[in-house]
């Protein structure tokens, strides 16, 4: 079952663009397991004490985009409290880019994790811009 499907199957309109809501759900919930990932693997290089500010955003940016992307599957949600969920969630994603991008050029994983939190920032950005 995908996300485009249970949209189509709600009784009641999407709040915005029905693509743009199931692009924004899809990154969320890739953004929250490329952030554990990303964290996972911090947990196994040498310099893991250097990665500790790293591991932690990845963590807080993984919980905020779970709990986002489960309020915007909840299409009855109103406009403030998605609008709320889509602030910090693109807020969180900068974040975790920013620090992912500090170890990215010694980290594949960080690269990696940072584009990620970009496209999920990105799809946030752009609900929130069609929500008005």
């Amino acid at each position: 079952m995908s996300v485009r499907e249970m949209i189509a199957a709600h009784p009641g309109p999407p709040p915005v663009d029905a693509e743009a809501l199931a692009r924004c759900i899809e990154e969320c919930f890739t953004c929250e397991a490329t952030c554990t990932s990303c964290a996972d693997a911090c947990l196994g290089e040498d310099d893991v004490a250097d990665m500790v500010g790293c591991i932690r955003t990845d963590l807080d940016c993984a919980d905020v985009c779970s709990a986002t992307g489960r309020i915007l599957a909840r299409q009855g949600s109103g406009g403030a409290d998605l609008r709320g969920a889509l602030e910090v969630c693109a807020q969180a994603c900068r974040v975790c880019a920013e620090e992912c991008e500090r170890h990215a050029e010694h980290h594949e994983h960080c690269r990696l994790c940072a584009e990620e939190c970009r496209r999920c920032e990105a799809a946030c950005n752009e609900v929130l811009r069609l929500l008005g």
